[in-house]
């Protein structure tokens, strides 16, 4: 039977109701516990609320520690902070990419400057309050760290370590990944912890709650450009949206099979994974594309089908006179490709999808982001949930994008998989096809996917048996790899 008062452990105590159960988790355990807060970040004129948060965070957390009765300790890292993700997150939007915060938080912050501060204070080991699992197993002679989705369906967190190492895992525990939120809820009321009603974090890692474009103009220039709403029409002639069209078509399974281009849309809070709504327990279907006729495409076709479809809309003026004095005017032609339907601030403050913060009215359905010209700072909106430029069927990982937290299970060029993959947090996951290439890594989905993103980072995980009491399913998923879209 293994001592746990040997081994210590150090807590990464945010003040929330997670990171204080698993710390009373581990207590409980017999571990040798010591907390860890860390401050990130200074600028409370950047919070909505325009407070400083983190003070809150802090009090609350050394009251759950003096609770607990575990040391507390506090260390300042907004200068690695700022430099390894918050200067990252500019530089990507500046670009027109949207990055992920929080997984940059987990890869360069918690995992790494945190870690190694805990390890000058003598920690063995790393916990924090994610809600996912890690198994730790020899295989094939090596040690290798599984991170599997947590227990609770609704709020499995696995996707916010997509980019983490083998080296960073051996130091990691996740002693809530097997309970489901209410248990952990129940668990701070019965310990009487301070953090037991606190409501989630939300916003930015460690930053808060903010206004994004805000946020983003302390570095970043606004800059007034147009609106252009894209019709249906636009795709009809369009060479790309037929390439992409018939390809996809002719690598089809069923050369009868019909080829479905749009996105079902249902909102992702009520949305189940593809595989649930199977049979439960059933195996991956068979994809709706050939694998065959994917492994004779080229590099190229691959790298094409992947693209996005690009708006060039050019619009004619003419002249006119109006009123009783008939004063000259110009204006814009009717194009039947598209519409000026508005202004913007700056480009790189949207992102595909976006619903919020266009301010463009007179329509019927909602308007969405279907793209952005950084360059010519150009915003690309549609109409509808179904509209065509929402939906895309393939992405690309760049070869120096991808990344195994499965070593032992690095695709080879040429080599076709069969993975389940998420594109951003909470989505459910989706059947889809991997395909290595010597230019990078392509991933086929069987359903077209709404609002791929660029910058955002795609995780794909692979069905396991999950034989825990507290699943709701009899499946669950361990997460291989990812990459940046």
């Amino acid at each position: 039977m293994t001592d746990n008062s040997k081994v210590k452990v150090c807590i990464g105590l945010s003040g929330g109701v997670d990171s204080s159960v698993a710390a009373l988790l581990l207590k409980q355990q017999g571990y040798d516990v010591f907390a860890l807060f860390m401050q990130n970040w200074h600028d409370a004129s950047t919070t909505l609320h325009g407070d400083c948060e983190w003070e809150e965070d802090r009090f609350v957390a050394e009251m759950v520690a003096r609770k607990i009765g575990i040391p507390f300790y506090f260390v300042d890292l907004s200068r690695e902070y700022r430099a390894r993700v918050v200067d990252y997150m500019f530089d990507e939007y500046e670009k027109g990419r949207t990055p992920n915060p929080d997984v940059l938080c987990n890869r360069e912050i918690k995992f790494a400057a945190f870690l190694e501060c805990a390890k000058k204070l003598g920690a063995d080991m790393v916990a924090t309050g994610h809600y996912c699992r890690k198994i730790t197993e020899e295989i094939n002679g090596r040690t290798v760290h599984r991170i599997l989705a947590g227990s609770d369906p609704g709020k499995d967190q696995s996707y916010f370590l997509c980019q983490l190492t083998q080296e960073q895992l051996s130091y990691a525990m996740f002693p809530i990944g097997d309970l489901l939120k209410s248990e952990v809820r129940r668990l701070a009321h019965e310990a009487d912890l301070q953090s037991a009603d606190k409501k989630d974090s939300q916003g930015i890692c460690f930053v808060g709650k903010v206004d994004l474009p805000t946020f983003l103009q302390q570095k970043l220039k606004p800059k007034e450009g147009d609106v252009i709403e894209v019709y249906d029409s636009y795709f009809t002639d369009n060479q790309q949206y037929k390439f992409i069209h018939n390809t996809l078509e002719s690598i089809l399974a069923d050369n009868d099979g019909t080829l479905n281009m749009i996105t079902r849309y249902i909102s992702e809070d009520k949305a189940k994974p593809s595989h649930e709504r199977r049979e439960k327990g059933g195996p991956m279907p068979v994809s709706p594309f050939s694998a065959e006729k994917i492994a004779m495409m080229s590099d190229e076709e691959l790298e094409k089908l992947s693209e996005p479809v690009r708006y060039e809309i050019e619009f004619e003026t003419e002249t006119y006179r109006s009123g009783k004095k008939h004063v000259k005017k110009t204006r814009y032609k009717d194009n039947p490709f598209g519409k000026i339907v508005g202004k913007h601030d700056g480009a790189q403050f949207y992102t595909i999808g976006q619903r919020k913060g266009l301010n463009i009215g007179g329509h019927k359905d909602s308007i969405f982001v279907i793209g952005t010209d950084i360059e010519k700072n150009i915003i690309y909106v549609g109409e509808g949930h179904t509209h065509k430029g929402l939906s895309r069927s393939c992405l690309r990982v760049l070869p120096e994008e991808i990344h195994w937290i499965r070593e032992d299970m690095k695709m080879e060029i040429g080599e076709i998989r069969r993975y389940r993959v998420r594109i951003r947090y909470r989505q459910p996951l989706q059947d889809a096809t991997l395909v290595m290439r010597q230019n990078g890594l392509f991933i086929i989905f069987d359903e077209p996917q709404r609002g791929i993103t660029p910058g955002q980072f795609a995780a794909w995980y692979s069905p396991i048996k999950d034989r825990s009491e507290v699943s709701t399913c009899e499946t669950s998923v361990e997460m291989i790899g990812s990459g940046v879209i």
